[in-house]
C-alpha cells in the first residue's frame, strides 16, 4: 500500500471509485437474478405464469434478457469502470483486502481485455462479491431502492 494513500478514521482506504455506486449497485441486482435462474423444468410450458407460480422467472429461457442486461450493463462501462468492478470483485472475494485496492486495480487494468464482461459473469456469486467488495471500502447500495434500479 501507498504512504501517501489517504485513511477514513476507521483506518479503510479512502478510495474514490471511478465507477459510481449506482452502476454498481444495479449490476449487483442483475448478477444477483442471473446467478438464481436454474434449467427449465418444461422447455415450453404453454401456461399461464399465474397458473405455474410464476416459477418460470426462475428458469432459464433462451429468450430470458437477464443475461443479456447483465452483459449490457458490464460493457456499457468505460475501462476504468470495468477496472473498478473487477478490482471491487477480487477485494469481495478475498483476493486482496482493501489496504490494497490500488494493487488490486493495477492488476485488473494489466488483465482488462474485451472478454472482461464473460470473465465477471462467469463468477458465481458476482452479486455478492462487488457487494462485499463495496462494503470492504466503506460503500453500500442500502441507499438505492430496488424500485430505483
Amino acid at each position: 500500500m501507498s504512504n501517501t494513500q489517504e485513511m477514513t478514521g476507521d483506518g479503510i482506504p479512502a478510495v474514490e471509485l471511478n465507477i459510481s455506486l449506482e452502476k454498481v449497485c444495479f449490476i449487483i441486482v442483475k448478477a444477483r437474478e442471473f446467478d438464481v435462474k436454474v434449467d427449465p423444468v418444461e422447455p415450453d410450458p404453454a401456461s399461464n405464469p399465474a397458473d405455474d407460480g410464476g416459477r418460470g422467472v426462475l428458469e432459464d429461457y433462451d429468450d430470458d434478457p437477464t443475461q443479456a442486461e447483465l452483459v449490457g450493463a458490464i460493457t456499457s462501462l468505460n475501462e476504468d469502470e470495468v477496472v473498478d468492478l473487477i478490482a471491487l470483485t477480487w477485494i469481495g472475494r478475498g483476493d486482496y483486502t482493501a489496504a490494497e485496492w490500488a494493487e488490486a486495480r493495477a492488476l485488473a487494468f494489466e488483465r482488462h481485455r474485451e472478454r472482461s464482461a464473460r470473465y465477471l459473469i462467469g463468477i458465481p456469486t458476482l452479486g455478492d462479491f462487488l457487494e462485499e467488495g463495496l462494503a470492504a471500502l466503506g460503500y453500500s447500495c442500502e441507499e438505492f431502492e430496488v424500485n430505483r434500479l
